[in-house]
């Protein structure tokens, strides 16, 4: 995999200062590290939690005692795979967009401190870790996986063909809401789609939210975004939009015979969310 000579140089503007990437990771790593958002890992949380939520509704569903932990950590290694690679993937295509927006055009690809090659060869690897993982599912999960695959590859063209792409996202990043479902109990049943609908309405809702940083520079280059849809109503599409979220967990709670103390996680969570929306500037 070739790096440029600048591999040690040029972190991405919204990285963060003194990221754990920038500060230990070897010099000729950083690019891939970085590649792969690995400077960021909310990402991997964002992708991992569906997936955790899941497999704690199905051990309800199931009356276990707890959540599986081989499942936990299968999931915890297949979100930070995928996250890099769903990264990778839409740096390939964006690599030129990229170096149009500000906030852009210091990673890896459209900067040259990546060739097109090694990324793919880095997808490639990353793409054989998730599909380690998948493959230690049961075989309906497995099938299920699979299934999220088309999502994921078309999601970085979709802010070129609609104005909705964080629906997309939404889709691509909630897919875990089933995975641990249909680990457990090897089909796709109510509470599972509650919870998906419930991620999918969530990811929109932030996903537009962060959508509003690249706002000026979208509009320029000709990228769609729900920032740029709904711009001054974005306070009442959040509104909707959490508003949703909330009602369909609730529902998957319900479908699923949850206690009390999922209620309460429930509760504190849409507190949360109508932070989030009265903090909207």
């Amino acid at each position: 995999m070739s790096v440029g000579s600048d591999s040690a140089v040029a972190p991405v503007a919204d990285a963060g200062a003194g990221n754990w990437v920038d500060r230990y990771a070897p010099a000729f790593l950083r690019p891939y590290l970085r590649l792969a958002r690995a400077d960021r890992p909310i990402g991997s949380w964002l992708l991992l939690l569906p997936c955790w939520w899941s497999t704690a509704l199905a051990a309800i569903a199931a009356r276990q005692p707890y959540p599986d932990p081989k499942l936990l950590i299968l999931f915890t290694i297949g979100a930070i795979a995928m996250r890099g690679a769903g990264c990778t993937w839409n740096d390939i295509l964006d690599r030129d967009i990229d170096r149009k927006v500000a906030r852009t055009r210091n990673r890896p690809l459209a900067s040259g401190q990546v060739s097109v090659p090694a990324a793919f060869a880095f997808l490639a690897l990353q793409l054989m870790v998730g599909l380690a993982v998948l493959l230690a599912l049961p075989r309906f999960a497995v099938i299920t996986g699979l299934a999220s695959m088309g999502v994921v590859a078309i999601y970085p063209l979709m802010k070129r063909i609609t104005s909705v792409p964080q629906l997309i996202l939404g889709i691509a990043f909630s897919w875990g809401a089933l995975m641990g479902w249909a680990s457990v109990f090897r089909s796709i049943d109510d509470p599972a789609l509650l919870l998906f609908a419930g991620a999918v309405s969530w990811v929109f809702g932030y996903d537009t939210i962060y959508a509003h940083q690249d706002r000026e520079d979208d509009a320029i280059v000709g990228v769609r975004s729900t920032a740029l849809l709904f711009g001054e109503r974005t306070w009442f599409a959040l509104s909707v939009s959490y508003g949703l979220t909330v009602l369909l967990f609730a529902g998957a709670l319900v479908t699923a015979g949850a206690g009390l103390i999922a209620a309460l996680g429930l509760f504190g969570f849409a507190l949360l969310l109508y932070r989030q929306v009265r903090a909207l500037d």
